[in-house]
């Protein structure tokens, strides 16, 4: 009973979240939420794994929210640069020097949903010395732009 639940919240928030322009924030806190969720749903049985569940989509919203509201226009600008131009499983790192925090990407798999390349990858940031990660997927929109997608 509870899975369907779970699987009825996740498919309105993905509804809700395809009628609304997100933010970097938003995106992190709405992708942590969901791969939480998943992880902490893998612990446990009856009570128990529903609680797990709870707590992995609180935890992976907090952290993934935490990665996408540091990301500063330059952050970005260096995302865009590492969808479109490293290959699969290519690691690339680097460290914001206004901010201090440091960025490890890396590109998983390379796809096309609906004739547009997408790529699925993986961030870990070290913000204020913690370790933080997340992944996502982003296709390329029709200006060029790599946009997350659900």
């Amino acid at each position: 009973m509870y899975k369907k639940i779970m699987a009825l919240s996740l498919v309105a928030s993905f509804t809700l979240a395809g009628c609304a322009s997100l933010n970097n924030e938003d995106t992190g806190v709405l992708a942590g939420g969901v791969i939480g969720g998943l992880v902490g749903s893998r612990f446990g049985g009856g009570t128990g794994q529903v609680i797990a569940t709870g707590a992995g989509a609180l935890l992976g919203a907090y952290f993934g929210g935490n990665i996408g509201k540091t990301m500063d226009s330059q952050d970005q600008m260096r995302m865009q640069k590492v969808l479109e131009t490293s290959k699969t499983g290519q690691v690339v790192r680097w460290t914001n020097p206004d901010s201090g925090n440091k960025y490890v990407v890396q590109p998983t798999k390379t796809f096309y949903n609906q004739n547009r390349p997408c790529r699925k990858f993986s961030t870990t940031a070290y913000i204020a010395g913690k370790k933080e990660a997340i992944y996502g997927k982003a296709c390329r929109d029709s200006s060029g732009k790599w946009q997350m997608i659900k």
